[in-house]
């Protein structure tokens, strides 16, 4: 009985599966180079949170404008949640409620409300007022300029 190949033809060949993936990996490649340049060039890029000078200078994302948050109150502004504890002071913090990771919703009365399982924490330093979550909001480093709120 004569022996049987053990190799078929109806796959692509072994030259054709690794010059497609070198291919992949030179896309791959220039799609990384190509997005970081443009990053860079835009002048609210990633480049500002590395040097907090340079930051402030350039003046970060706009969040808000500082009559947009009351005293003793804030507002959730994406995923963070802007306050002012008391008049002029500005602070902010991630709005994922540390619990489980819903979005806080309310700020009032210098207290920071979790709608899911109503963990409430301090709009001055985002530390736990009350449970069931156990740690504080994370901060986040913003800057004032003029009316403007702005990451830092």
């Amino acid at each position: 009985m004569p022996s049987q190949s053990l190799h078929t033809e109806s796959g692509p060949a072994r030259r054709t599966v690794m010059a497609a993936a070198g291919a992949a990996g030179l896309a791959v490649a220039l799609t990384a180079c190509g997005s970081g340049e443009e990053s860079s060039g835009s002048g609210a890029g990633s480049d500002s949170p590395a040097d907090p000078g340079s930051g402030a200078a350039a003046g970060g994302a706009a969040l808000a404008k500082t009559s947009e948050i009351p005293e003793g109150g804030g507002k959730v502004i994406g995923d963070l949640v802007v306050t002012q504890p008391a008049a002029g002071e500005y602070k902010a913090f991630s709005s994922k409620c540390t619990h489980q990771g819903c979005a806080v919703k309310d700020v009032k009365d210098g207290v920071i409300i979790c709608p899911c399982h109503d963990s409430r924490f301090s709009a001055t330093d985002g530390s736990v007022q009350q449970g069931p979550a156990t740690q504080p909001l994370a901060a986040s480093e913003i800057t004032v300029s003029g009316d403007e709120i702005r990451l830092a």
